[in-house]
């Protein structure tokens, strides 16, 4: 097996503007093309950088960066009508065809991404064969909830500082910056200092901060943005593909977030990494590609 993978990049029209994607592999093959879904939103492919590995058995592997984001076209503009999940799925939708994959594809969302695949998956589009929803919550109620318990277990003057410049409408300031980190550190990504693509994509979405703004809100815990009331657990039956979900033990999207997928898709499979809390294709990568592998030779016809 070739350790070496070929790439190459390319952009797809939509809308006006442009979705810039990397194929890592060779379309074609016998193996069905994965297409990775990244997180915030607007987070960039960066830190999902990893799931290229997965080309080395002769499986294409896609990147994209999701429009507002990354190396696609930003729209700093653009307001709060404009960022929806329907505009994420249509974008989807034309890079797949703009690949000429609809024969037959995988999908992995990583956190957004796991949401924008479910939100994909319950349409039934022609030629999906798997998901895999990764380190996503299925509620951004229970996401709330669970980030509110996890907050409650920091140091009380980190809690302190994070409280502190919420209330007052400050959470541009340094200290809140560094409050927020011991969040990170504990419940996103445990491997510390974070790696170069992890911190490439943290980078990122401070200078395009946007779409994560406008549909999130200023970090992971402190969620005040369009997606707030968010929730796919009443049409979870309607995903029909094979579905393997992943969380970590550490993970902020904590089991009670994560269990809803498991209890709505019929027939999936949940992997937790016991050594990773939000990034276990970074934390414990090996395993990782390993299971995710293996699900999806399962899944190719």
């Amino acid at each position: 097996m070739s350790l070496e993978i070929i790439s190459r990049e390319g952009r797809a029209a939509f809308r006006g503007y442009e979705t810039w994607y990397r194929i890592s592999g060779e379309l074609g093959g016998d193996k069905a093309p994965l297409v990775i879904l990244h997180g915030g939103p607007g987070v960039a492919h960066n830190y999902v950088d990893a799931y290229k590995l997965l080309a080395r058995d002769g499986r294409a592997v896609i990147h994209y960066d999701q429009l507002g984001c990354g190396n696609s076209t930003l729209l700093p503009e653009k307001g709060a009508d404009f960022w929806t999940p329907a505009l994420f799925i249509d974008e989807l939708e034309n890079l797949v065809d703009h690949l000429g994959i609809r024969a037959g594809f995988h999908v992995l969302g990583q956190s957004w991404g796991g949401m924008l695949g479910a939100e994909y998956a319950v349409t039934r589009p022609k030629g999906l064969k798997s998901l895999t929803i990764a380190n996503s919550p299925a509620s951004m109620k229970l996401w709330v909830e669970e980030a509110n318990r996890l907050r409650a277990d920091l140091p009380p003057d980190v809690q302190d500082t994070l409280t502190r410049h919420e209330q007052a409408g400050t959470t541009d300031d340094a200290d809140y910056q560094a409050a927020t980190m011991v969040f990170y550190e504990r419940h996103v990504c445990r491997v510390v200092p974070f790696p170069p693509e992890v911190a490439a994509s943290f980078a990122q979405v401070a200078r395009n901060p946007t779409v994560y703004n406008v549909m999130n809100g200023p970090n992971e815990f402190h969620v005040i943005g369009t997606l707030k009331d968010w929730s796919i657990i009443d049409r979870l039956p309607a995903v029909e593909v094979p579905t393997l979900i992943l969380s970590g033990h550490h993970d902020e999207a904590t089991p009670a977030t994560v269990q809803p997928y498991k209890d709505g898709i019929e027939g999936s499979r949940w992997e937790i990494f016991e050594h990773s809390s939000h990034m276990p294709h970074v934390e414990e990568q090996e395993k990782c590609m390993r299971v995710v592998g293996d699900f999806l030779d399962r899944n190719d016809r």
